[in-house]
This record gives C-alpha cells, structure tokens and sequence, in this order.
C-alpha cells in the first residue's frame, strides 16, 4: 500500500533532472462548497424536498387525528366502527411507511445524480485548467500538506463561477 506513493516519489524525483514538472493541488470540498452549482443544485434539491415533506406531515397528522378519534370515541362506537377504523389506521401507517422509505429512496438517488454531475464538471474545469498552465500533475484527494502556492482550487471555482453565470 505505501510502495506506491513511494514509487510515485522515486519517479518525478528521478526524472526531474530531464525537465521541470508543474504540479498543483485541488481541495475538491472547498470547490464543490462554494461552486454556485453547488449552491444551485443544493436550492433545486431542497425546493423537491420541501413538497414531499409536507405531503407526509399531512398524512403523519390525518393518521394522528384518527388515533384521536378512536382514543376518544371508541367506546361509544360500534364494534364494527372500531375495526373499521383500525384498519384504515394501520392502512394509512402502511402507506405513509412506504412513502417515507420511497422519499428516502428518491433523495438519495437525487443526491448522487447532483453529486456526480457536478464532479464531472468539476473535472471537466480541472482539465482545461491544467492543459492552460500547462500543469503536469494534479493531485487531489489524501494530501497531507501542500503549499498553498500550488493550490489551484481558487481557478476552479473562478472558472466554475464563470461557466455557472454563462448559462444563466
């Protein structure tokens, strides 16, 4: 597990005799959280939320009024109606069960979708960005320092912000 990195050292040290390397880092957090497509999809996420939230507390409390009801009539009800009304109480719990674990499902899925759509175009920016500068090597993710002088993060978002604006 160590030997690569190691190897990776022993490499660019070797060659960098033969000519100078460019390498750079990106903080890929630091671009997704302040990338207006972020901020974007994070709005467009939560607006889809909210409906769907408020679809389920209405049936949490269309299910809690007839709890009540039962609580506070079953004893002057038939005992027909009392079944009656059981049933569709644990119907409508069924349901909304269902719903929940189907909205958890969706928001999930949903999450992801934003999630990968804005790393490809986190990468796409990346790219370009190197071949401009002409930069050799980007290293991202499990750095454990870097100097702030390589750090390219500041050019993607710029970039990020700039393609964002285009399309509105």
């Amino acid at each position: 597990m160590h030997a690569l990195p190691l190897l990776f050292v022993a490499l660019v040290s070797g060659q960098a005799a033969a000519g100078d390397y460019r390498i750079a880092v990106v903080d890929p957090n630091r671009v997704v959280e302040q990338s207006p497509q972020y901020e974007a999809a994070r709005d467009a996420l939560q607006g889809e939320v909210e409906e769907r939230e408020r679809t389920l507390r209405e049936q949490q409390e269309q299910i809690a009024s007839l709890q009540n009801k039962l609580e506070r009539d079953g004893a002057l009800m038939s005992e027909s109606e009392v079944q009656r009304l059981q049933n569709d109480i644990r119907s409508r719990t069924r349901r909304l069960k269902y719903a929940r674990d189907e909205f958890q499902e969706d928001f999930a899925l949903r999450q992801n979708e934003l999630r990968t759509k804005l790393g490809r175009q986190v990468q796409e920016v990346v790219v370009e960005l190197a071949k401009e500068q002409k930069i050799d090597l980007i290293l991202s993710d499990g750095i454990v320092y870097s100097n702030a002088r390589i750090d390219i993060s500041d050019l993607v978002i710029e970039r990020l912000k700039a393609e964002f604006a285009k399309k509105k």
